[in-house]
């Protein structure tokens, strides 16, 4: 009980959390502007573009992986605070995309259109971020409801599969130090791995279980 009392002081701390790099770019594209600094490096557009599809891969990531420490840690009720990180994940790629549509192209979506076809990285992506949206929009218990548990298990594995892509999307763009995408594509098929052995454990478990169940 104490747990769930607590739990929409913890929600507010995660929601405030993860604003804090929207807060800062937003701070340092200010500051560069106003007080002649450089937070935002002498390419603050490619600097800001890249900050944010950089967010969106660690929210993604952190997604992923508060399943595993959850268990880990033994502290289930962490789950809860999963679906507001996966949103925020989506929230960063949208504004990853926006700002390279809205300040790179000037809104210029016939370039954009080429871009995609053109550039297999930004293709890559844009199917990343295509996934990403209908698990943003089934997020909420209602729509668990109406899809039904299995269903949206389902469909929210997508998020796997979305990283994977992600990780790719950063490695393809990336023309001279590769360590950060091998570092997200590697704890990606770490948490992957990790995620296929619990299953496999809990399908023995069953087997095993069986016929017990039966017999009684």
């Amino acid at each position: 009980m104490a747990i769930k009392r607590s739990r929409p002081f913890f929600k507010t701390c995660v929601f405030f959390a993860g604003l804090i790099p929207f807060g800062w770019l937003a701070f340092a594209l200010w500051s560069d502007t106003v007080n002649a600094t450089v937070y935002m490096t002498a390419d603050p557009v490619q600097k800001l573009n890249r900050e944010l599809g950089d967010w969106a891969m660690i929210f993604i990531i952190i997604t992923i992986a508060v399943r595993p420490f959850a268990d880990l840690t033994k502290k289930p009720g962490l789950v809860a605070y999963r679906r507001m990180i996966g949103l925020y994940a989506f929230f960063y790629a949208l504004l990853h995309v926006s700002s390279y549509v809205g300040i790179d192209l000037q809104l210029d979506l016939m370039v954009f259109v080429k871009d995609i076809t053109n550039r297999n990285y930004i293709l890559v992506g844009m199917v990343s971020l295509t996934l990403l949206f209908p698990l943003a929009v089934t997020s909420t218990k209602g729509m668990m409801k109406r899809l039904g548990g299995s269903r949206w298990k389902r469909l929210h594995y997508l998020v796997y599969l979305i990283a994977i892509l992600g990780a790719l999307h950063f490695f393809m763009m990336t023309r001279a130090d590769f360590s950060r995408p091998i570092l997200y594509a590697v704890v990606i098929l770490v948490l992957l791995g990790y995620r296929g052995w619990t299953y496999q454990r809990k399908t023995r478990l069953k087997k095993r279980t069986a016929p017990t169940t039966e017999a009684t």
